[in-house]
């Protein structure tokens, strides 16, 4: 695990590879009181080597969790893989007024096109990233990813689409 006094890049190939092919991230808020929140997003991105930008497109506890605590948390997990990421850090929030909104959101503004207004770009500013991993991966060490997918599509029911040659 990387600390933000680290030089290296926080973000490495592997999560980068692996947050494309993620639908969904999962941010943990925490609110005045102290009360957790956790929020589905399914526009985000990644920008450089330390920050995560998050579309608010209806995220009111969210944004007010920010404003109140900024310490925040980002998972995503590849639910077949049984593997993903967990990011901590510092959230901002840029609303379209502020400078700066239409740069660090402009990939997310390019994801939304015209199906989504995004309220706020939520800047995280990652301090740690850890690898995320079912308990599989320490019971059975040495099933492959192919026997670990082939699991979670019986347990969930579904099977892959077949890609098109």
């Amino acid at each position: 695990m990387l600390h933000m006094a680290d030089p290296r890049p926080l973000f490495d190939e592997t999560l980068r590879t692996e947050l494309r092919s993620t639908v969904l991230c999962w941010l943990a808020t925490v609110d005045a009181a102290g009360v957790p929140n956790v929020s589905p997003k399914e526009l985000f991105a990644l920008r450089g080597d330390r920050e995560l930008v998050i579309a608010d497109v209806a995220s009111p506890g969210s944004v007010r969790n920010i404003r109140a605590n900024p310490a925040v948390c980002v998972s995503f997990v590849d639910v077949f893989r049984q593997r993903g990421f967990k990011i901590t850090g510092t959230a901002t929030l840029l609303a379209p007024s502020d400078p700066g909104f239409a740069e660090a959101g402009a990939e997310l503004l390019r994801m939304a096109g015209d199906d989504f207004p995004i309220r706020h770009v939520i800047v995280v500013r990652a301090e740690r990233v850890a690898r995320i991993l079912a308990p599989s991966y320490v019971l059975f060490p040495g099933r492959s990813e192919e026997e670990r997918m082939r699991a979670a599509y019986d347990r969930y029911g579904v099977r892959p689409v077949e890609q098109a040659r």
